[in-house]
């Protein structure tokens, strides 16, 4: 297996897990708070979107088209909005989520595996040294939020998944 193909399966279970932990919640459950503080669940999805596109923007890849406003509504200074009429439907989400990870797969497939090896932006420093770290950062932040899914799915009594 080579990187760019463990990127991408890393990528495909992270995404697996984390849309089949929103997959049975409705619209109105993106919105509640699994404790005070805690993110809601349309926030971290719209949140990993806009975040996904600025990275591949950061490292040259195509991105996807963000409805007008998007990134603004879902960034740190946003994160304490509980106001629905902010935020979008899951099936919106969603269909974002399957775009950016598609855009994803086309950037690294663009990608040279030399340039992998490239220094990521400098914003990006902190936590991605390499364009290939970004990669894999796009890959695996979405397993990073779905763990945060689990008390608020007990919460909302949703069955257990995975």
């Amino acid at each position: 297996m080579h990187a760019k193909d463990s990127i991408r399966q890393a990528y495909k279970i992270s995404h697996m897990v984390l849309t089949a932990y929103v997959n049975d919640m409705t619209d109105e459950n993106l919105l509640v708070r699994s404790v005070p503080g805690c993110n809601h669940v349309a926030w971290q999805l719209g949140h990993l979107i806009s975040s996904a596109n600025g990275m591949l923007e950061g490292v040259g890849a195509q991105t996807i088209e963000l409805p007008e406003g998007f990134a603004d509504k879902h960034n740190k200074e946003t994160a304490g909005n509980d106001n629905a009429a902010d935020f979008y439907s899951k099936s919106q989400y969603l269909q974002l989520l399957e775009q950016i990870k598609a855009a994803t797969f086309a950037g690294l497939e663009q990608a040279s595996d030399e340039s992998l090896d490239d220094d990521a932006p400098e914003y990006l420093q902190s936590i991605a040294k390499t364009v290939g770290d970004v990669y894999v950062l796009i890959a695996c932040h979405p397993l990073m939020h779905a763990g945060q899914l689990v008390p608020l799915r007990r919460q909302l009594e949703l069955p257990v998944v995975m």
